[in-house]
């Protein structure tokens, strides 16, 4: 089943390392309990050929990302072919893309109010599209908001850096929750970071 929603795009960029992005409005962000049965929507075109959602797992030309995860543990990758922008999903002959699936390891409340996530994958140095992040493992009803993706583990006592990726997700995140995040498109050959990564 493909993501569908009412997609209202306040802003065309594609934030950076540590900027806030907009956010979009969607039958689910508007109705968090949809998600139960209906899963958020993607960008077809940032995600490998062949990708579909569902309410908690993405399928990446028929791979199951959760079983992925239960057969090679995390963090983990899977590559595919990169689609061309604006075809409709065809594939391209040379790009490729990537989508790597993150645990959960810790979830704090800073004293700025702002929630901060850390996983078991070093981040700060990868191609990844922060706007398309999306949990995977359940269907989660809370509202979503900003959370704050640490690219490397946080000293409680030092202050965020560059290495810290704003992104929209359901509020109630927990430790062991499984997070999707595809990398930006690469030519043929297979960059020094996703080749650290296998």
């Amino acid at each position: 089943m493909f993501g569908w929603g009412v997609w209202v795009s306040l802003a065309p960029a594609e934030p950076g390392v540590g900027e806030r992005r907009p956010e979009s409005m969607t039958l689910t962000r508007l109705l968090p309990s949809l998600r139960r049965t209906l899963s958020d929507p993607i960008s077809h075109d940032l995600w490998p050929e062949a990708t579909i959602v569902t309410t908690t797992d993405v399928v990446v030309s028929g791979i199951s990302l959760l079983r992925l995860v239960e057969v090679c543990g995390t963090p983990c990758i899977h590559s595919g072919a990169a689609i061309v922008p604006g075809t409709n999903g065809r594939p391209s002959d040379t790009a490729k893309t990537a989508v790597l699936v993150v645990r959960v390891t810790d979830v704090m409340l800073r004293a700025s109010g702002d929630t901060v996530i850390e996983t078991d994958a070093r981040l700060d140095n990868l191609r990844l599209i922060w706007s398309e992040t999306r949990l995977i493992n359940r269907a989660s009803t809370a509202h979503s908001g900003v959370a704050l993706i640490a690219g490397r583990p946080v000293d409680q006592e030092l202050a965020f850096t560059a290495d810290v990726a704003s992104v929209d997700l359901p509020l109630d995140l927990t430790v062991g929750d499984l997070l999707a995040i595809p990398s930006r498109s690469f030519p043929g050959h297979q960059p020094a970071w996703l080749s650290a990564l296998e």
